[in-house]
């Protein structure tokens, strides 16, 4: 007899549907067989599936079984085919009635005793119920919360294969899972680190914030303990607060890397990454045989962290070139290609020489200019010219460190960015950016009116500071947000001036 299981599969960060189709005869020798690209976590399941039902009660057909997971040229990976497979298999011998098959979607790990474990990309898979037009999603309980926050389908959380043999005999009610997306969210979106308890560096906290407000990628260049991966840690803390869909869009890619926290149901707090320098340019930017996000993709809508950015690989370094640029991921295999989103605050520290002391009023600098000038070239102009702020971090004295003055709070300084930001989203709201970092040529004519007297301190800037012609259009952009924190309309002179003051690099020194 034949039956048809309706699953899922996640590729990239999406899902897609799966009809999982079982079919048993009587006749011939007994064997098992799975078709349709499964890879060996999927051949596996036959074993699962045989302890699994064995140690509920019921009785494995000894018969011939062979199993086909259409479409049949998409590769099937992972272990969440075993309760569907089981499914299919009941259904098959009349254990299960066929009737509500076709209403819902299932996928779940079987243990050894019936028990249904959680699989990753919940979220994906409820999509993609919603997509097929199915009634419900079934899937473990544990994975449920993520899943019942895409709206229009019904997510049923079960416990033990028993339990989904009894709700699809109508036998037992299981109520679907409903998680309150406004409690969620606001449980969900809580910062540890605030800037209240960062000493000094008010010119560091200050170019901070106008990265924040206006979307630019920055760069910290300060000596050892001077606290750059202190106040890189506090940056999502002054974001603008997730919307929901951006914590949707968070969350499936938690979900599909196995990253989510247990219980939780959506992530609302902007994600931080922070890789080791060691990191390979497949672990950055996702791939893999069967592709897999990389950190860019799990730091969208956040912060990626670089520290000791020279000491990252040439060719890691190149490409984090086109998510920068494009916000997403193009990966492309023999087979097909697949995007994953990675749109992210791009954060740098690096030392300024080799030493890192270069600059230092306490201790001596012993590297030559030829040195630093190979240090600092093993980050590429491409690259840089992708990094608006470039902010020197000195070490902090001892009489501000040990100073019981606390800064302003993350709270306080959100507040100024977000002013800026809507600012910015009424700017831009019939183009497709949404902060002055994303703006290309045609935005700076059309929305940066510098007056008379900030022209002149440009152009002196540019001849008396040997500043590249690369930094002209983020200084332009710069000062833009700048302007923006203060809600004037035109760039005025000290808007150019301090946003001079951001391109320390770009000083012949580079």
């Amino acid at each position: 007899m034949l039956s048809k299981v309706i699953s899922a599969s996640v590729v990239g960060v999406d899902a897609y549907p799966v009809d999982v189709e079982v079919d048993i005869s009587s006749r011939g020798m007994p064997y098992f067989s799975i078709v349709g690209l499964p890879d060996a976590a999927v051949k596996e399941s036959k074993d699962r599936v045989r302890a699994a039902l064995k140690n509920i009660g019921l009785s494995f057909p000894l018969k011939q079984i062979t199993v086909n997971l259409a479409p049949a040229d998409l590769k099937k990976e992972g272990s969440a085919f075993d309760l569907p497979l089981a499914v299919g298999i009941l259904a098959s011998e009349d254990v299960i009635k066929g009737d509500r098959l076709g209403r819902y979607m299932i996928v779940g790990e079987l243990s050894l005793d019936g028990t249904v474990r959680a699989v990753k990309g919940g979220l994906s898979i409820a999509a993609a119920a919603v997509k097929a037009g199915l009634d419900g999603l079934i899937l473990s309980s544990d994975c449920a919360p993520e899943a019942s926050v895409v709206k229009d389908v019904a997510v049923y959380g079960v416990r033990t294969l028993s339990d989904v043999i009894d709700f699809l005999n109508e036998t037992r009610r299981i109520e679907p899972v409903v998680v309150d997306i406004e409690l969620a969210m606001s449980e969900n979106s809580v910062y540890e680190e605030d800037f209240s308890e960062v000493k000094g560096q008010e010119n560091a906290k200050r170019a901070l914030e106008i990265a924040a407000a206006g979307a630019h990628n920055i760069v910290m260049i300060g000596p050892p303990g001077s606290g750059k991966t202190m106040l890189a840690k506090r940056i999502p803390s002054i974001l603008p607060p997730m919307t929901f869909g951006e914590a949707i869009e968070t969350t499936k890619v938690l979900s599909v890397a196995g990253r989510l926290q247990e219980g939780v149901a959506i992530s609302a707090v902007r994600p931080f990454r922070s890789p080791h320098h060691t990191i390979s340019d497949v672990a950055l930017v996702g791939g893999g045989q069967t592709p897999k996000p990389g950190e860019v993709s799990l730091s969208h809508n956040g912060v990626l962290f670089l520290d000791e950015l020279p000491e990252f690989k040439r060719s890691v370094l190149e490409v984090l070139r086109q998510p920068i640029e494009d916000g997403r991921v193009t990966i492309s295999r023999a087979a097909a290609s697949i995007n994953l989103p990675a749109s992210f605050m791009l954060v740098a520290a690096m030392n300024p020489c080799p030493c890192g002391y270069l600059g230092d009023s306490q201790r001596q600098c012993l590297c030559s200019p030829f040195q630093v000038q190979r240090y600092r070239g093993r980050v590429s102009g491409p690259l840089f010219d992708r990094i608006d702020i470039h902010i020197d971090v000195p070490a902090v004295p001892y009489r501000e460190l040990s100073s019981n003055l606390c800064g302003e709070t993350s709270e306080v300084i959100r507040k100024r960015v977000l002013a800026a930001r809507r600012i910015q989203t009424e700017r831009f709201k019939k183009d497709k950016i949404h902060a002055n970092g994303q703006m290309r040529t045609r935005h700076m004519k059309k929305y940066c009116n510098l007056t008379t007297e900030a022209h002149a301190i440009l152009d002196m800037a540019m001849q008396r500071l040997g500043l590249s012609a690369r930094a002209y259009s983020r200084i332009i952009k710069l000062s833009r947000t700048i302007s923006d924190l203060e809600a004037s309309a035109d760039i005025l002179p000290h808007h150019i001036a301090e946003a001079i003051q951001y391109r320390s690099l770009d000083r012949g020194a580079v």
